[in-house]
């Protein structure tokens, strides 16, 4: 069993209680919940986040989301259970995640164009960066 570093949401409380406020208002926002939790189940994979896998994976399960696809999403360029819209949204979660890497490069910006409007686009980047946010404190705490 690994032992929790800090508990951060206790040490630091406005600034998780911000955090939480940003995921929050996300359900507000322009995309559709199954979108936002398949980003967050893809970011956490990518960063190995196990706290954020089981609740983002749990989620999804719940909300009737297709098992197949739950089950090949790190392999989610090689499956066929993505459509056009979810690749280039995981195409995205990928650059931005990886950001020093990949550069976020303009390719993958421009295919969101024909799949989701400037508002979604801007919800779907807040969504990445805030679960890149909420995985890099529960990995580095040992949540």
């Amino acid at each position: 069993m690994i032992k929790q570093r800090l508990n951060y949401a206790e040490l630091a409380p406005a600034p998780y209680k911000n955090m939480v406020g940003a995921l929050m208002a996300l359900e507000k926002g322009a995309l559709d919940k199954a979108t936002i939790e398949l980003m967050f189940m893809r970011v956490s994979q990518i960063n190995g986040c196990a706290y954020c896998l089981d609740m983002h994976g749990k989620a999804l399960r719940e909300s009737g989301f297709s098992h197949a696809k739950l089950d090949t999403l790190a392999g989610w360029r090689v499956s066929h259970e993505f459509s056009e819209r979810e690749r280039v949204a995981l195409e995205w979660a990928e650059s931005v995640t990886l950001i020093a890497a990949t550069g976020a490069p303009d390719s993958a910006f421009e295919a969101l164009k024909a799949h989701f409007s400037d508002t979604e686009i801007a919800d779907l980047t807040f969504a990445i960066s805030i679960m890149n946010a909420f995985n890099r404190l529960a990995v580095s705490m040992r949540q």
